[in-house]
Order: structure tokens, then C-alpha cells, then sequence
């Protein structure tokens, strides 16, 4: 009987891991923690568009431009498109990004706590998520970052449907991919 329980599961767990398409991020199966000390399920954004990129809090120059941009292409919805669209800014530096610094970071840029997750993982999970979203980063001696600068739009079942490097304003590309997907019935 226990045999038989642990294959079902084995068998369910499996299925599930199946349920995404094939060039799904959310396949990847990593729990986050976000700025309010809340457990984050890396595929919570599903059945939304998502907004994602990666930074760390320390950062003066790149990322607060990417946190900018998002909330530019925040600004060009409505405030029903907007309720539709997720945020999540996965941190490449848990050792300092403390769930603390990450809530510093969102009031600091007035980032709405609803639908915005600046969220930290383990080491392992960074560089898997990195990899899947084919974001660069490397660490340097005095504790700053060298990385990628882009915002990755990713549909409701987690494939990249868009991604841009541009950090001031907003980019009118991304913007024309992302708003069909806000439409009720998307």
C-alpha cells in the first residue's frame, strides 16, 4: 500500500511538472521569499503577465533604473490593466538583500506591495532563475555587481513574451506585447 502511494505521488508530482509548456520559466520549481517576509512560489504570477528582472538593493546606478521602468510601464495601463499585471525583482544578492532591505528598497521607490514582490532565494535558485531568464550577473571584489539591465515580460504561463534594456521611459515594444495580454479573457 505504501509502495503504491508513493508512486501516485511520484506519478502526480510529475504531471504537475508536465502542466507547464516546455519554454515555461515556472517549470522551475523555487519558493522566493518577498519584501513582506511572505513565501513567494516562483510561478505565483501565473495566469498573469509578469514583469521581471533581477537587481540587488544596493545597487545606485542600474537597478533603481529598472525599478523606474517598470513603474513607467505600470504608468502607461489603466488601472484596470494594472490590477492585471504582477511585478518581481528577484535579488542575485541574498547574502545582503535581508527581507529588511528589500522592504527598505520597496518604500523607498513606492512600489505597490500588492502586486510588486522584491524577493530573495537561495544562492542555487539565483543561478537558476538567472539561467532560465538568460540574465547576467558577476560579483566583484568590493561587493558591487557587474549585470545585465533588462525587464523581461513574461505571459501567464511563464514563457518570455518580451524583454527590453531600455531604462528610461517606456518601451513602446514591450508595452504593445504586454497590453493584449492584460484584456479580460487573456
Amino acid at each position: 500500500m505504501k509502495r503504491r502511494l508513493c508512486l501516485a505521488a511520484a506519478l502526480l508530482s510529475c504531471g504537475l511538472a508536465w502542466a507547464w509548456p516546455s519554454d515555461s520559466v515556472y517549470q522551475l520549481k523555487a519558493t522566493l521569499t518577498d519584501q513582506q517576509g511572505q513565501p513567494l512560489a516562483w510561478d505565483a504570477g501565473q495566469g498573469h503577465p509578469v514583469l521581471v528582472s533581477m537587481f540587488y538593493t544596493s545597487c545606485e546606478f542600474v537597478c533603481p533604473m529598472l525599478v523606474e521602468a517598470a513603474r513607467a510601464t505600470e504608468a502607461a495601463l489603466s488601472e484596470a490593466e494594472r490590477r492585471n499585471l504582477r511585478v518581481v525583482f528577484v535579488s542575485f544578492d541574498p547574502a545582503r538583500d535581508s527581507v529588511a532591505a528589500l522592504a527598505s528598497t520597496a518604500r523607498e521607490r513606492g512600489v505597490d506591495g500588492t502586486r510588486w514582490h522584491l524577493a530573495r532565494t537561495d544562492p542555487a535558485s539565483v543561478r537558476k532563475i538567472a539561467a532560465l531568464l538568460k540574465f547576467q550577473y558577476r560579483a566583484l571584489p568590493n561587493g558591487d555587481f557587474n549585470h545585465s539591465g533588462e525587464l523581461i515580460l513574461l505571459d501567464g504561463e511563464g514563457r518570455i513574451a518580451a524583454r527590453t534594456a531600455m531604462l528610461a521611459g517606456v518601451d513602446e515594444r514591450l508595452l504593445a506585447r504586454l497590453k493584449p495580454m492584460l484584456k479580460p479573457g487573456q
